[in-house]
């Protein structure tokens, strides 16, 4: 599955995203963790829904620690205890949601750890909304796409350095704060909100109106549930873009940067991958979009 992306950082448009507090019309606390597959399939979900509530919808991501070790990980759920028993689950995933899973990581280089993972998020959260978002998407492509294990330093490391090619990341002073008291302090802070509200499965969003009225939604949820969610609270907050499908896939990838085919698929409300897949060879064909070098993303050509 091919990934599409735009070549050149636009920082203004990550800036709209998240930096509209004042206008927002409803907040939402989003626990999730780098190593959650679900939460790499929710991404589907999630980007469509911020797109379709531009400057209405603000939100902060907080790192859920889905994995503190194997010693103490136990999922009955899922009946996962042991990094072999992983591999099966983002098959399923992959299998039930259409986003890209490559389960080989958990034969050939298992995660210890999402804790490192996590620390990193916030690390990155340092620096603002447009880091965070940036950084945790390129450790969910690494890890979930491109079988690198996000519990290494080094691996870490490198996918800031990457995320700082784009401007987007000032990558010394990540290495400084990846190694400082405040985002460990941040990060166990996630953890006891986690625990006070009894958050044990990922993705979990809290959606808060403005006068406090809110919802919980655990689990993954196909995005007709996560709509009525959020008009339940404030109604016609949703506006669907009047564009062709052509216009709309490349207004997309613009505003993230990096998407795959999947998510595309979301929002085009296609009903088929291939046909996706076609129209998106054409734009690349055409040199409206290119596709991304040994990685199956799409961008942006401008």
């Amino acid at each position: 599955m091919s990934i599409y992306e735009q070549r050149a950082a636009m920082p203004g448009r990550h800036a709209e995203s998240n930096e509209a507090s004042e206008k927002a019309l409803v907040q939402v606390e989003y626990f999730t963790d780098p190593l959650c597959s679900w939460s790499w399939a929710f991404e589907v979900q999630w980007r469509r829904l911020r797109y379709e509530c531009a400057g209405r919808l603000n939100w902060r991501y907080r790192m859920g620690g889905l994995i503190a070790d194997w010693r103490s990980y136990d999922d009955p759920l899922n009946d996962i205890r042991s990094p072999s028993q992983m591999g099966p689950q983002w098959f399923q995933v992959h299998e039930m949601s259409g986003m890209p899973l490559d389960d080989h990581l958990w034969q050939i280089d298992p995660p210890t750890s999402s804790y490192p993972a996590c620390i990193a998020v916030k690390a990155a959260e340092r620096q603002g909304p447009i880091a965070i978002e940036e950084y945790l998407r390129r450790l969910r492509e690494a890890v979930m796409m491109e079988r690198r294990n996000i519990a290494r330093r080094d691996i870490l490391l490198t996918v800031a350095q990457e995320t700082a090619t784009t401007g987007l990341l000032d990558l010394n002073r990540f290495c400084a704060d990846l190694d400082a008291f405040e985002p460990t302090d941040s990060f166990r802070q996630d953890l006891r909100d986690a625990a006070y509200y009894g958050i044990g499965r990922f993705p979990t969003l809290i959606l808060h109106r403005y006068d406090g009225r809110g919802i919980v939604l655990v689990g993954y949820r196909p995005y007709d549930a996560l709509r009525a969610a959020i008009e339940h609270l404030v109604p016609d907050i949703i506006q669907t873009p009047a564009m062709s499908p052509e216009e709309l896939a490349v207004a997309y990838v613009t505003r993230w940067r990096r998407v795959v085919a999947r998510e595309l698929m979301e929002v085009l409300e296609y009903d088929n991958l291939d046909q996706v897949q076609a129209m998106l060879q054409s734009l690349v064909v055409s040199g409206t979009l290119l596709l991304a070098d040994d990685t199956p993303v799409y961008m942006n050509r401008s």
